[in-house]
């Protein structure tokens, strides 16, 4: 049943061949179809960021301008626009979810000791800890501003409740890390609260904010659910098979942290108890050695442990196209739809 699911959601999203250009191309088309709005809500952040102690837009600014492409915002705008809204609300509301995002970054770098973030390096490793937690917590702040502002209980009910989950799952990641016993059930609990429930807010107020039927927002929040779940099994794919320069990021990260991801615990179970001791050695113990990534690498290879997290990656954006069925066609959700190609074909 797994198999035919990801062989149709692999039809559905595009021929394994295509080339990566088409996912770039995807996130270019609905860049541009929002184009204005991105402006305001960029301009927005810049004027939110500022605070008369210096350091607050010293250190904001230095994550805010990393080179982030601003997928959740744009996801925000674009599920108001396809939903026919036409006032502004949806702009200020983009900001806030980039300011929670960008929040999480902070203190996701601080929690994981991270000395890059999309390839430079991270503000923690710049400023320190205490300033990038602290500022982490001004945007948060700054956030929750904006979502008062906006005077919808509503509103402020979807994306509190995503900012309470993220930090549940960070958690959950921090209590499952260097534990091979964790269940795949777990690690999917993880990616649903640390990506994949901002990205259902995200898109789910697009249809709050236009005041459509509870079912287009249920359906809005199913596909940014669902994207976002192949968005984060797609970057802990990437983790163990992709250059520096395509993940922004130094391989191996989540190795050298003894974070237990999908590859991880494909490999885990389908390898003997030689390989096993591996895993335990060099994820729970933390004793890795010279050459260990490499034997991870080929391990992970070996018992196609890539390939099917990358399949279970198309069965979530095969899901997430479904969710987008019941609207109307037009541009804005022909690039919705072109996003769930941008995330899944990151790996190719």
């Amino acid at each position: 049943m797994r198999a035919a699911a990801a062989a149709a959601a692999s039809a559905a999203i595009g021929p394994q061949d295509a080339p990566a250009s088409r996912g770039e191309d995807a996130l270019a088309a609905l860049t541009a179809l929002v184009r204005a709005d991105l402006e305001a809500c960029n301009r927005l952040i810049v004027e939110r960021m500022q605070s008369p102690v210096a350091l607050i837009p010293q250190l904001a600014a230095h994550i805010v301008a990393a080179g982030g492409k601003r997928l959740r915002p744009l996801l925000t705008l674009a599920a108001a626009r396809m939903c026919g809204y036409r006032g502004e609300r949806h702009v200020a509301l983009a900001a806030c979810v980039e300011f929670i995002h960008t929040a999480t970054l902070l203190h996701d770098d601080v929690v994981d000791e991270s000395a890059l973030r999309r390839g430079q390096a991270s503000a923690n490793a710049l400023f320190g800890n205490k300033p990038s937690v602290l500022v982490g917590d001004f945007l948060f702040a700054r956030a929750f501003q904006l979502m008062v502002a906006d005077g919808s209980l509503r509103v402020l009910a979807i994306l509190s409740e995503a900012a309470a989950t993220i930090a549940q799952g960070e958690v959950l990641q921090l209590v499952t890390q260097n534990d091979t016993a964790t269940t795949e059930a777990q690690y999917l609990e993880v990616i649903e609260g640390k990506t994949a429930a901002l990205f259902a807010a995200a898109t789910e107020i697009g249809a709050v904010v236009a005041d459509r039927p509870a079912a287009e927002a249920e359906a809005l929040r199913a596909y940014g659910r669902n994207l976002g779940m192949a968005f984060q099994l797609v970057d802990d794919a990437l983790d163990y098979a992709a250059e520096q320069a395509a993940l922004g990021k130094t391989v191996g990260d989540d190795f050298r942290e003894g974070k237990i991801t999908l590859p991880v615990l494909l490999a885990f179970a389908r390898g003997g108890e030689e390989e096993r001791a591996f895993w335990r050695r060099a994820l729970e113990e933390r004793e890795q050695r010279e050459g260990d990534l490499a034997h991870a690498q080929a391990l992970i290879e070996r018992h196609g442990a890539l390939r099917d997290t990358l399949a279970r990656a198309r069965e979530y954006g095969a899901a997430a196209l479904a969710a987008l069925e019941g609207f109307a066609d037009g541009a804005e959700r022909r690039a919705l739809a072109g996003i769930v190609r941008f995330c899944v074909d990151r790996a190719r």
